[in-house]
């Protein structure tokens, strides 16, 4: 059976990936006879004056084939007498960089194309650090255009100097270095008789020969459960790709995160049954014992994997909102998907340099080192020890679009050194005592809204019914709790986080709790609900922002649209308005009664009142 290497090209915009791997097939003759006559057919209607655009063989989307960029990445299988192969070709443009981690996270060796007439950029940099993180420890540059440059050797040296200075940093293990014309054919498939200088061997050659395997010792055998099969009452079986090492039946096994021991029954391959399984394989594994085993669920024998709720990644960010520390996302790990939340950012890493720079907010395509907070314990590794468990993504919870993608370098120790202690005291037994059911009444709107106003009014109003209350105003708090804290997003955002956590525990003490805080960013409401659990309840006090301006007594909006005061939501700070609100309030035409009385209509629903 031959060897597969799944390899992509990378590098900047228009720099030839395309058009290098299709001219590559064709030299080859690796194309059908119909791919063959719909590139000559699709090449007289291109922009080469009728000349094969072998970047069509890839591009099939009519957006890339309009503007002759990649945009998706463009998978394409093929084989020679040597060895099987699957190339992603990545676009190059910075706002596909998303996609081009993608092709990056699949791939064990990286060919990576520089204009030869524009040398080593700053997307070339990008994507040769995002193949370092993604665990590619083999790389081949090629210097792409050499005939643009009249095949100068120098020109080529320089390109290669500066690209293996960028990489001195980097862990790649094997560098090599080809100069081509990807349009010309140079060196793709035959050495080529205008580079006689150049002694190496042509592109193919060498990913025909290039050793990318990397022995694993790291761990005996493990498999993340995918899927738990149930076709008839004497079978139950739990299916998964194995990730490392080899299983075979009567083997001793444990199963996380129960962390409960058994032996394999047997060991099934579509409908076959074998007596052991390897690393890459899919198989469905009966165990001896009846054990709670579910999607999420791991099975492994020998040494364990790392059980813990905080660890250190490295994150390249990929969604437009910024990185904050404090904001929450959905994690997928293997087959495990928990909320975490983002603890600090350590540093940013530059592009150019590799320096850590101090950051509070990473932008879209930057690289950050941060602390991340599970909320339960998951299994996973490093990802050097083993990209399956040590790899994952970030998850948006409101557009359900992937926010990031990571990798896991280690544990930290207070995972492990801290726990929940356990109270004999109950927050179902404090609430008793107090003969109420704790709420978290969360009004949120525009300052000059009435959120203050009518918050103590609803207080009053309750204190006369004799509950137990405690009201948070967001001025008053930043007087105290939060009085380090300003008005940028990440501030907004921790201000947030902060007082999510202490309704948490009053709620926790019994009491009700009402709080009155502009609250800006639709994500962190949508996180202090997740905090703080059952029992929230959104008031959107929905003023228009011109009657917010003319009640303006403390002369706060005019400063605002003086730049006098930067960051004023409404002004020059966005306010996303809730769009599922438990309770929503105009208070333009109405007084504070006829306010109040429709909020205690809406709040019956949820407590005697």
């Amino acid at each position: 059976m031959k060897k597969l290497l799944k390899f992509l090209t990378c590098g900047s915009v228009d720099d030839g990936k395309s058009t290098l791997i299709g001219h590559m097939l064709y030299n080859a003759k690796l194309l059908y006879a119909d791919q063959k006559k719909a590139l000559e057919l699709d090449s007289a209607l291109g922009s080469r004056q009728g000349k094969l655009d072998y970047s069509l063989l890839l591009d099939g989307l009519s957006a890339e084939r309009e503007q002759g960029i990649t945009i998706d990445v463009a998978y394409r299988y093929f084989s020679t007498d040597e060895r099987s192969f699957i190339a992603a070709d990545c676009p190059g443009h910075e706002q596909y960089t998303r996609n081009m981690a993608v092709g990056a996270s699949f791939a064990d060796c990286a060919v990576i194309l520089v204009n030869a007439a524009a040398g080593v950029v700053v997307q070339t940099k990008r994507h040769a650090r995002i193949c370092s993180m993604m665990g590619i420890r083999h790389v081949i540059l090629a210097v792409n255009k050499m005939d643009l440059i009249s095949y100068d050797m120098q020109k080529y040296r320089k390109t290669v100097y500066e690209f293996k200075q960028f990489c001195s940093d980097l862990k790649f293990t094997n560098i090599i270095t080809i100069p081509v014309s990807a349009t010309e054919g140079d060196n793709l498939n035959e050495l080529s008789a205008n580079t006689m200088w150049y002694e190496g061997k042509p592109l193919l050659d060498y990913l025909e020969s290039i050793d990318v395997e990397q022995p694993d010792n790291s761990y005996d055998f493990i498999m993340p459960i995918q899927r738990v099969s149930r076709p008839n009452h004497e079978f139950r079986g739990f299916q998964g790709q194995i990730e490392c090492g080899t299983i075979r039946v009567h083997d001793e096994v444990m199963v996380l995160p129960g962390n409960e021991k058994s032996r394999i029954k047997s060991i099934t391959t579509g409908f076959d049954k074998k007596s052991e399984a390897s690393i890459k394989e899919a198989v469905s594994l009966q165990l001896e014992d009846e054990i709670d085993v579910s999607r999420g669920s791991l099975i492994y024998k020998g040494k364990a994997p790392i059980v813990a709720d905080l660890f250190t990644a490295v994150i390249l960010w990929t969604d437009n909102d910024a990185l904050i520390a404090g904001r929450n996302y959905f994690l997928k790990c293997a087959s495990q998907t928990i909320t975490a939340t983002i603890l600090s950012i350590k540093y940013e890493i530059d592009i150019n340099t590799g320096n850590h720079i101090s950051s509070k907010r990473i932008i879209k395509n930057e690289i950050a080192v941060c602390d991340i907070s599970l909320s339960e314990n998951i299994s996973f590794t490093r990802f050097e020890d083993l990209k399956a468990l040590g790899g994952f993504i970030l998850i948006n919870k409101i557009t359900n679009m992937t926010s990031g993608c990571g990798v896991i370098q280690h544990s930290l120790r207070r995972s492990s050194n801290i726990s929940y202690q356990h109270f004999d005291i109950t927050k179902t037994m404090r609430s008793d005592m107090k003969h109420q059911k704790p709420l978290a009444i969360w009004f949120t709107g525009l300052s000059g809204s009435g959120k203050s106003t009518l918050a103590n009014a609803l207080e009053k109003y309750l204190a006369y019914k004799k509950m137990h209350t405690m009201l948070l105003d967001g001025d008053n708090i930043r007087h105290g709790l939060n009085r380090d804290l300003g008005f940028k997003e990440e501030d907004r955002v921790e201000n947030i986080r902060r007082i999510s956590e202490v309704i948490k525990l009053m709620n926790d003490a019994g009491i009700i709790t009402i709080s009155a805080f502009i609250s800006p960013y639709s994500a962190d409401r949508a996180q202090a609900r997740q905090v703080i659990g059952d029992g929230f309840i959104e008031i959107y006090v929905k003023t228009p922002l011109e009657i917010c301006e003319q009640r303006d007594v403390k002369n706060l909006y005019k400063r605002a649209r003086n730049n006098q005061i930067p960051n004023f939501t409404g002004i020059n700070s966005p306010y996303k308005e809730p769009l599922n609100a438990e309770i929503v309030v105009d208070t333009m035409d109405k007084s504070v009664d006829e306010s109040l009385e429709e909020i205690l209509n809406g709040l019956r629903k949820f407590m005697k009142i």
